[in-house]
């Protein structure tokens, strides 16, 4: 039973025939007819898995990561989900998780102990920076937060017990590109390991194994799922990395649920041309936008006068919906509530990467340490739906008319 359902393996030996990105998105993690020939891989509801005889639990328990032995540890839903994401992303294994920020933990808790250095970017996901603070810290690690263009130059913040570089590019809310590859190179000169937020560039857009990675890390729950449903946070990682981010995940109880494996799943299979639509409603917006007086600049790597554009085409093979612009001047808060009170599409919601479209206001200065955040006036976050660009537009009108008349 045990050889069976050996499904959390790695993805050496794994048929790779030259298939491409968006065939595999297709094909991968699942296989019809070890399920009676069903397309999608079932949803198995478990805790407790029973074992014929004692040399097969003893088997078990000799080996706790290989196979089906308790719910926690994984089943045939969440294999089928860590298979089909690692062979997207080029990585070796995934870990699947209950959210994206458990994903973030467990893989910083995998590497860190007391005593050891860590770097973590700047523009780091908020809650990710407050884990560091708060339970990092708290634990005897030391962080230290650096600029997210410091590329290569990041070697001058090493200090004999950096084990570990966090990275995320772009940058949360203010879409900075880092140099992954030269910060990668970086790290393994002394032996750090390198983890990265990737759930901007997803699986598809960004292949953090190509550019020196050991732990890509993505909110699932976003652009993977897709349809704004269900919580799911996944790690891809190397060979080598994998044993350690495993061994945090059992010890700290993660798990995802199997519905929501499922709708990970289900998403995983449009995701590129879900993007491909993203990307091209967020260009739509950004046209209308960068014409309007009271926008003063976009903040989106995928256009050419971004700082960043240089780096994203070398290293992206695309863009998400996800951008920020930034206002020409402080606007009272009574304009930003009426611009945003009114909208009727571009709605106010946390999260990100579904079929709705979305937007926020955000202040980057006040989580900021390295570096410092200077604007004329507020950011506001946009993630482009699935809507149709010209309502959009519409929307956005509106928006600004009543911004510009309070």
């Amino acid at each position: 039973m045990v050889e069976k359902n050996d499904r959390n393996r790695s993805r050496k030996g794994l048929a790779d025939d030259g298939r491409s990105d968006k065939t595999k998105l297709i094909t991968s993690g699942r296989d019809p007819f070890d399920n009676f020939g069903i397309v999608n891989p079932p949803v198995y509801h478990a805790s407790t898995v029973l074992f014929p005889t004692l040399d097969d639990l003893d088997a078990s328990l000799a080996a706790p990561f290989v196979g089906t032995h308790y719910g926690a540890q994984g089943s045939p839903t969440s294999f089928a989900f860590q298979d089909a994401i690692a062979e997207i992303e080029g990585g070796d294994r995934a870990i699947a998780f209950s959210t994206g920020l458990a994903a973030i933990t467990a893989s910083l808790q995998a590497f860190l102990t007391a005593g050891d250095h860590a770097l973590i970017v700047d523009t780091v996901y908020g809650p990710t920076r407050s884990y560091c603070d708060r339970i990092l810290k708290g634990f005897g690690v030391e962080i230290d937060y650096y600029d997210p263009l410091i590329g290569g130059d990041i070697k001058t913040l090493f200090k004999p017990n950096t084990k570990l570089v966090f990275t995320e590019s772009p940058g949360s809310l203010t879409f900075e590109i880092q140099d992954i590859p030269a910060i990668s190179a970086a790290a393994h000169e002394i032996g750090a390991v390198v983890l990265m937020d990737n759930t901007w560039g997803t699986p598809l857009y960004f292949k953090a194994f190509q550019h020196g990675v050991d732990v890509s890390i993505h909110a699932a729950t976003k652009y993977i799922v897709g349809h704004a449903d269900a919580m799911l946070g996944v790690a891809v990682t190397t060979e080598e990395a994998w044993l350690p981010v495993r061994r945090a995940t059992s010890l700290n109880g993660h798990c995802a649920g199997p519905d929501d494996l499922y709708l990970g799943l289900r998403g995983l299979r449009t995701l590129a041309v879900r993007l491909k639509q993203h990307q091209e409603t967020a260009m739509i917006l950004i046209d209308w936008l960068r014409r309007q007086p009271e926008v003063e600049r976009i903040l989106y790597p995928a256009l050419e006068d971004d700082p960043g554009y240089a780096i994203w085409q070398r290293d992206f093979t695309g863009a998400s919906g996800l951008f920020g612009i930034v206002l020409a001047k402080p606007f009272s808060r009574e304009a930003i509530v009426a611009m945003h009170d009114g909208m009727q599409l571009l709605s106010m919601g946390e999260s990100w990467g579904g079929y709705e479209s979305l937007m926020l206001p955000r202040n980057p200065a006040r989580i900021r340490s390295a570096t410092k955040w200077e604007s004329s006036g507020p950011l506001l976050r946009i993630h482009a739906g699935l809507e149709d660009p010209d309502d959009l537009i519409k929307d956005l009108e509106g928006g600004f008319e009543r911004l510009r008349k309070s």
